[in-house]
């Protein structure tokens, strides 16, 4: 049974340690994320773009993929279902389809419209037992077509936008989506400061989590920031497995091309990644 986020985003806050929103992209993904999760006795948050949403033939197929496999699997840690960064059709398709927690990003739009779809999403996911994450300040790099340079966001925004009723906020401190480049300053913790003075209480979402070096992640943390997204490292794991599988010519023995047996490195990676992120996130053994 899926869960709203906002019980377990709210322990990992009080206990100083962050939630893994790993994104799935198919069922291989969403095997091993529950796989690592279960192994690690870790409450998790499973998520998708719009862009997967699609790819996975719709957001109800999504939903019914992860409630499915967490049935099969005996799923026993508390698991949320939770669009990233969707837009305002997006997130009213995902709560249609059964989804537990919705991100809206309004941080593209002027900043009133984005208070007032936030307003309206709040009420919707109150009303139906929902999480929800909001955001200020555009995220680095590209995710679905979207891209943000990487700005920082603005304390005053940010608490008018906390102040809405948000489980979550994601703001801009210099993180970007996808691979950090060369001679990346790195996180703006004098930035995350003045938005933790303004928002109090309110858990912070750091997105972009992939290849921030691990000391500045638990250094977030402790400064306040409880959901931490991975998605690119993932990826690379995946990707790296399967090439090596694919050139030791592992494909063209016996049965080898099997897809069973092709994407099984693959898979494996991603839980080995999973389980690594939330030993760095220490939300290890928290279910």
């Amino acid at each position: 049974m899926l869960v709203s986020a906002k019980e377990m985003i709210q322990a990992a806050y009080a206990g100083h340690y962050a939630i893994g929103a790993f994104n799935t992209n198919n069922l291989e993904w969403t095997k091993a994320i529950l796989q690592a999760a279960e192994e690690m006795r870790a409450p998790v948050i499973v998520q998708v773009s719009e862009g997967a949403g699609k790819y996975m033939a719709g957001f109800k197929n999504v939903a019914d993929i992860v409630k499915n496999v967490m049935e099969f699997q005996k799923t026993s840690v508390p698991v949320a279902l939770h669009l990233d960064h969707g837009t305002y059709a997006g997130c009213k398709a995902c709560i249609e389809a059964g989804f537990s927690s919705i991100m809206f990003d309004g941080s593209s739009l002027p900043f009133d419209e984005n208070i007032e779809k936030t307003k309206e999403l709040v009420a919707i996911c109150n009303e139906k037992g929902m999480s929800i994450e909001a955001e200020v300040g555009s995220i680095g790099g590209e995710e679905d077509g979207v891209v943000g340079l990487g700005e920082c966001a603005d304390p005053e925004e940010c608490k008018t936008i906390a102040d809405l009723g948000i489980t979550m906020l994601a703001a801009g401190i210099g993180n970007i989506h996808g691979k950090y480049p060369e001679g990346w300053p790195g996180l703006r913790f004098d930035v995350l400061d003045a938005i933790k003075a303004k928002v109090g209480t309110m858990p912070l979402v750091l997105h972009g989590g992939s290849g921030i070096p691990d000391a500045m992640v638990q250094d977030a943390i402790r400064r306040g920031v409880s959901k931490i997204n991975v998605n690119t490292e993932c990826q690379l794991a995946f990707a790296e497995k399967t090439r090596a599988y694919i050139e030791a010519g592992k494909d063209i023995q016996g049965k080898g091309y099997d897809p069973r047996k092709l994407l099984a490195p693959g898979a494996q990676g991603i839980v080995d990644m999973v389980k690594y992120k939330i030993e760095v996130f220490g939300c290890a053994g928290k279910a």
